[in-house]
């Protein structure tokens, strides 16, 4: 949240904030879907909620990917940076709600904290890998292929 606020009353170096927003958020996605979203899964956490927080990260990897391959001189990136906050917001809000990921996820007995420390060490690890470059968004559950441009 803090970084969009930064990137929404930036005047300069709107890209260098936008690339950490991408970076921390693709480090944020890969965690979860390697550690959190498969133990809750196996702890019977509901499959439809699971799918949903899927297919929600994979909407935002593709926003990801675009603003990590453009520029504020874009058009449409500041668009797609603003459509990528209110995603994760959403999102994020999914999650903690009652009855959300997260509540499931404790009342299914999940060690939440022994999973934050795995959570952290793997953050750790991808943040120093990822420093320089992101890595591709890869979709698991988006397989339409890009769209080509509109002609005029």
């Amino acid at each position: 949240e803090d970084l969009f606020e930064k990137y929404k009353s930036a005047r300069a170096k709107k890209a260098d904030i936008a690339k950490q927003i991408c970076l921390e958020l693709t480090v944020h996605t890969m965690i979860e879907e390697e550690i959190f979203y498969p133990a809750c899964r196996e702890a019977g956490v509901e499959s439809d909620m699971m799918d949903e927080a899927n297919v929600e990260h994979d909407g935002a990897k593709v926003l990801i990917g675009e603003i990590d391959a453009g520029s504020p001189d874009d058009d449409f990136y500041d668009a797609k940076v603003k459509v990528l906050s209110e995603e994760i917001k959403h999102h994020v809000k999914e999650e903690e709600k009652r009855g959300g990921i997260f509540t499931e996820a404790r009342r299914k007995g999940l060690d939440l904290d022994a999973l934050g420390e795995q959570l952290r060490a793997r953050k750790e690890e991808l943040m120093a890998r990822f420093e320089r470059d992101l890595p591709a968004p890869r979709t698991r559950t988006m397989t339409a292929p890009p769209l080509e441009q509109a002609s005029a």
